[in-house]
């Protein structure tokens, strides 16, 4: 018998918990496994499962050629969907969660792209300000726009947004530009709740960061409302640039207070699993991320 089919033997065995589990779902007689595992035993000159009354259990050496098994058997498995062409056809379905207004500025006409190119996925866009859970919710790929905490989860830059106060050329002509922190105070904001912000406004400065009361003209639920106010000349709004980049490249919305506002933030696709990720994931990463590191929303 091969080294490579000894090695499959002893890992099915392990996953199993017995030998005869093993042997079922080999369809194998009990007899074979444990010839097989007495002979690559033999072959490594060292032991690697203690037999005894209540079954078997892996030695300290067992331990380790096992985890090297699982990695060889893997890596033998992703080799032969590689050469078998399965990542240049990826099907089923992609689950990709993003933020609300990354959605509707910058992912849309990609998704149109990708579903061109790779008619047999079935796209799911889920919509998620906080930090996704991938594992808990059945997320495939997440786009996430800050610093990420620690966590099992693959991570790929795509670029850079940065927190920005804008507001309407018509508002500012009626209530001027806003130099310094304080000049906040003569002018009129807008507030979505659903970003947890609220009156007081923080501003960053050289050496020092300012706070400043402002005075809400409308509260929204959602940021998006809140950004057609500003857009119709309502008040000064404060968001994300990726939030408004249709409305900063059209001039119905204009930056102020740029020495004011806080440190860039880093956006980033994160998927579980690497390199082994699944054919739809791989390709979707690998399409996606050169078009997102070009695109001017993502360019702070």
């Amino acid at each position: 018998m091969g080294h490579y089919r000894q090695i499959e033997i002893f890992a099915a065995v392990v996953k199993a918990g017995s030998l005869a589990s093993a042997a079922r779902s080999l369809a194998l007689s009990p007899a074979t496994i444990m010839l097989t595992v007495t002979a690559l035993e033999t072959r490594l000159g060292t032991v690697l499962l203690l037999r005894g009354p209540r079954g078997i259990s892996l030695s300290r050496a067992g331990e380790q050629f096992a985890a090297s098994c699982r990695l060889i058997l893997e890596e033998t498995a992703e080799a032969e969907r590689s050469a078998a062409g399965l990542h240049s056809r990826p099907t089923g379905k992609l689950t990709v969660a993003l933020p609300l207004l990354m959605a509707n500025q910058v992912f849309t006409p990609l998704a149109v792209e990708y579903l061109d190119t790779f008619p047999d996925v079935q796209l799911l866009t889920l919509t998620r300000e906080s930090m996704p859970k991938l594992l808990e919710e059945g997320i495939d790929v997440a786009l996430v726009v800050g610093h990420l905490p620690d966590s099992s989860s693959f991570a790929v830059s795509i670029g850079t947004v940065r927190p920005i106060i804008c507001g309407s050329p018509a508002y500012l002509a009626q209530w001027g530009r806003p130099e310094t922190a304080d000049d906040l105070r003569a002018h009129r904001t807008l507030l979505a709740t659903s970003t947890g912000h609220g009156a007081d406004w923080r501003l960053h400065g050289d050496t020092f960061m300012h706070t400043v009361r402002t005075t809400q003209v409308l509260t929204c639920t959602t940021q998006q409302g809140a950004i057609h106010a500003a857009a119709c000349g309502l008040g000064l709004i404060r968001c994300m640039s990726y939030e408004v980049h249709q409305e900063l490249q059209s001039g119905r919305l204009e930056p102020v207070l740029q020495a004011f506002t806080a440190p860039d933030l880093p956006a980033q696709l994160i998927y579980r699993e690497g390199r082994k990720a699944s054919a739809r994931v791989r390709t979707f990463i690998d399409f996606a991320v050169p078009r997102l590191r070009l695109h001017q929303a993502l360019q702070a």
